[in-house]
């Protein structure tokens, strides 16, 4: 059985301090080997400035590939050409490409207002310079009309050069499989396009909740209930934690997973622990 390729996303610190935490995190996760490390982007690129800043000292620190997250909803081609230029010039290769949020306030779309749009200027203004991941979303976008349209617009995604995508974070494997067998159906190879599953780790219950209930994602009862009676245990939260997603990454690795993106929340634990404990650390020591 072939491993699955293990990467990391970071979002951009807004402090000295964090960004410092940031880069120790960076050394620690980057002795695992992973495939790349993305960094993410605020609505509206509220955040381009810090992105950048922290891609630039990643790239400065090792060898390891850097995916910048890009967004379009609220801009215009002049700045998203710009930002491409900007990144091949920093020899960077690969993008996470999304739709965003329009920031608060904001009214209008941009030139670009969805995702499969962008991927669309990626290609005719660079090429097949740039690797592209997308979002996928195993228990559909919140905004979809539905799962049928959900999987039509990510369909059209790698139709338009989509690499590979990205899912949002889910605790249910079964709802990652259906999506997978649902795009082979629509004549997606998901061998050449792969589908990688964005795993979430447990460690706080509260902020967990609330990332859930924002971006649709389910949390199956028992973990809810579970969470809610270790009240403020911080520990019996982190192990519980633990083995619902060891359990949950052991599964879709038996079931072929071709990689499992982390959402590491800047933080070294509880990252490391279960791509170790997975198996799938280059770390030997």
């Amino acid at each position: 059985m072939n491993k699955p390729a293990v990467s990391f996303e970071f979002f951009p610190a807004k402090t000295e301090l964090g960004h410092e935490k940031l880069l120790s995190t960076f050394d620690e996760l980057n002795k695992l080997a992973p495939t790349y490390f993305s960094v993410t982007y605020g609505a509206g690129g509220s955040t381009r400035d810090r992105t950048l800043s922290i891609v630039q000292a990643l790239l400065e620190r090792s060898d390891t590939p850097i995916a910048p997250h890009i967004s379009c909803i609220g801009d215009d081609k002049s700045k998203i050409a710009e930002l491409l230029e900007l990144y091949k010039n920093l020899g960077i290769n690969r993008l996470v490409a999304l739709r965003g949020d329009l920031p608060s306030g904001q009214v209008g779309m941009g030139e670009l207002p969805f995702a499969l749009d962008l991927v669309k200027f990626i290609r005719e203004h660079s090429g097949d310079h740039f690797h592209i991941e997308v979002a996928a979303y195993p228990e559909m976008h919140p905004q979809a009309r539905s799962f049928q349209f959900d999987v039509d617009n990510l369909v059209n995604k790698y139709q338009a050069g989509a690499n590979a995508s990205i899912t949002q974070f889910f605790y249910n494997a079964d709802s990652y499989l259906y999506l997978r067998d649902t795009l082979k159906q629509r004549g997606i190879d998901t061998t050449a396009q792969p589908l990688v599953a964005g795993i979430m780790p447990i460690t706080n219950s509260s902020n967990l909740v609330r990332f859930a209930d924002s971006c649709g994602a389910d949390i199956p009862r028992y973990v809810r209930k579970q969470l809610a009676d270790f009240g403020d245990d911080r520990r019996a939260i982190r192990d519980f934690g633990f083995e619902v997603v060891h359990r949950l990454c052991e599964r879709l690795i038996s079931e072929g997973v071709p990689a499992m993106h982390f959402y590491s929340m800047n933080k070294v634990e509880p990252n490391k622990r279960l791509v170790k404990s997975l198996g799938l650390a280059a770390e030997t020591v």
